[in-house]
């Protein structure tokens, strides 16, 4: 009775604070925390911890109050954050089979949809990137090896630096181009050209993409697909990169259909059509055309991004400590000389020069948040609780930079890669490739590129900055941290 009145007393205001009233306790007993779950900021009321950075730096500011376990609210999503070299060890390596999953993020869904070799899960995943961890590994066999691609893409390269006779000139898009054309010969069986302009759009478009995948504005669409997709904004412009980065790719795959010979097979996708005809019976396996045109996104974007941009950190810092370029030519000259091209045979014998590649690697921090993992079966992390499928950020910066394992973290210097004797050490707490079953698939490839590449460079050019225009080392953060736009002399030696 007491209850009717009520109701019937109400006007529109009230009955808007009361509806109000009942989705903040809906909200906040929906999104209570779990029992011993990560502890973390509060959170506002419906939009959780929409307003935090997204940022590594951020990520480090909240370690240090919550500890290295972490967690965040975006919208109704909690997210965990794992920092430090000990317990990012623990998540991916101790307890290797616990973090393995992708969660559903719905700003790259849109594009991937679960697809491919990067965001797949489960067998789907496990075939798919077996084949591709394959046919990286075997490629050239009965052809040039992969090594050969990457000298002959070198002096493309060295070439394109000698047009410019010394004068300034921005080197960024036509590394990206040289680094991209080493796994287009993989996936494709070709190179493209610098001067191939719809190339550089797709690699524009993928620049772009992933620069604003890592903004704040952007990753409001992860906490609200159903709101934002009809909202205008960086999302937007993400998913129509894709788009127009899939219809080039598609192309592609077309052109080797119509050319196909099972009998000799070309590259990547000609052995992949083959295997779609051996895996008609496995459907599960996922080796379909809609998953050929996804893995190769993902192997072109894991192929070039990271080790295109870790390259132009290293000319970055070479402007920086030239001291330090010179150490390097010297060891060129030493064990290389003028007369040959650099090979991997060469890298055993110039410690200074790995471990100039390696620091470069641990301070230009490409990609400082990882990809995100997911929870793949209830477990105990640091001491807290992390539910089956609760996402998993592994914060790769706080790694690199960790105080306990770098002796001089916020310092560019090779030393850490060389002992005593000036050999070269591995170091347990470099994981810019992150580690476990998630670990980097174009990890070795990357290493081989890193190393020829700025071996070739420095062989034949000393770098320096444009008298005035001494490039920032702050650096970009998208979905990678990349080197602001800058120009640079190449001066021939």
């Amino acid at each position: 009775m007491i209850f009717q009145t009520l109701f019937e007393c109400m006007d529109f205001t009230g009955w808007l604070l009361f509806t109000f009233v009942v989705l903040l306790l809906t909200d906040v007993f929906r999104n209570w925390r779990p029992h011993n779950f990560p502890p973390g900021p509060w959170t506002v009321p419906f939009l959780g911890n929409v307003f935090t950075g997204v940022d590594f730096k951020t990520m480090e500011k909240l370690a240090e109050k919550y500890g290295p376990v972490f967690s965040l609210r975006r919208g109704s999503e909690r997210l965990v954050f794992i920092s430090g070299y000990k317990m990012v060890k623990e998540a991916l390596v101790s307890q290797l089979d616990s973090f393995v999953d992708r969660p559903i993020v719905p700003l790259f869904h849109v594009v991937f949809q679960g697809l491919g070799i990067v965001l797949s899960n489960g067998y789907m995943w496990k075939k798919q990137r077996k084949f591709a961890s394959m046919h990286l590994r075997y490629f050239g066999e009965g052809q040039r090896s992969l090594e050969r691609y990457i000298e002959v893409e070198c002096n493309f390269l060295c070439e394109t630096f000698k047009e410019e006779q010394g004068g300034p000139f921005n080197p960024q898009f036509t590394i990206n181009n040289a680094v991209g054309n080493i796994i287009c010969s993989v996936v494709f069986g070709h190179r493209f050209e610098y001067s191939d302009q719809s190339f550089r759009k797709v690699l524009e478009l993928d620049n772009e993409a992933v620069v604003l995948a890592g903004s704040a504005q952007t990753q409001l669409y992860d906490a609200f697909p159903g709101l934002m997709k009809h909202l205008p904004g960086p999302h937007q412009t993400v998913h129509a990169n894709y788009k127009e980065i899939k219809v080039f790719l598609k192309k592609e795959i077309e052109k080797h259909q119509e050319e196909w010979n099972p009998e000799d097979p070309r590259d990547y996708v000609d052995v992949y059509l083959a295997e779609m005809e051996k895996k008609k019976e496995d459907p599960q396996a996922g080796f379909n055309i809609d998953t050929l045109l996804i893995c190769t996104i993902d192997l072109i974007e894991a192929g070039t991004e990271t080790a295109a941009t870790t390259l132009s950190w290293g000319l970055v810092y070479m402007m920086h400590y030239p001291e330090i370029q010179r150490k390097v030519q010297a060891e060129i000259d030493r064990v290389i000389g003028q007369s040959r091209q650099p090979t991997l045979a060469d890298r055993p014998n110039m410690p200074y020069t790995d471990a100039v590649i390696h620091e470069t690697q641990r301070m230009g921090n490409i990609v400082p948040l990882g990809f995100p993992k997911m929870a793949s079966k209830d477990t105990t992390l640091g001491g807290y609780f992390i539910p089956k499928g609760t996402a998993v950020t592994t914060v790769l910066s706080s790694v690199l930079f960790d105080k306990d394992e770098w002796e001089t973290p916020d310092i560019f210097n090779p030393e850490h890669f060389l002992d005593s004797e000036g050999n070269f050490r591995r170091r347990d707490a470099f994981l810019p490739f992150s580690a476990g079953k998630r670990v980097c698939l174009g990890e070795n490839l990357a290493r081989i590129e890193l190393f020829l590449f700025f071996t070739s460079l420095l062989q034949r050019f000393t770098i320096s900055a444009v008298p005035g225009e001494i490039p920032s080392m702050e650096g970009v953060l998208g979905f990678t941290h990349s080197p602001e736009s800058f120009r640079m002399l190449a001066t021939p030696r």
